[in-house]
């Protein structure tokens, strides 16, 4: 199951096509494993993190070599989706309000 989830998010990644997919399309997984595979199979860095409400939780990660990038919804009972992606990631560097 993890090596299809992990393959699948490699893929929706890497495809440009998949890049405009409908929100009816998110990905979801347990939060650690969602973690893990954003960091070890896709090389990605979480760049940021936002609270939505008292129990959901945004973070944005980015692949450095690509620029690809996710946003990720974290929700309090341990499952993570990912609720868009795209490319061509450019950080800024200003001080959060």
């Amino acid at each position: 199951m993890v090596n299809r989830f992990a393959f699948l998010l490699c893929a929706s990644v890497a495809l440009p096509t998949f890049t405009h997919a409908h929100m009816s399309e998110v990905s979801c997984d347990d939060s650690a494993r969602m973690t893990k595979t954003l960091k070890e199979v896709m090389g990605a860095e979480r760049q940021g993190m936002g609270l939505r409400d008292p129990e959901t939780m945004l973070e944005i990660w980015v692949t450095a070599r690509n620029g690809d990038w996710l946003i990720v919804q974290n929700y309090a009972n341990g499952t993570s989706c990912i609720v868009a992606m795209g490319a061509h990631w450019e950080g800024l560097h200003a001080n959060p309000a």
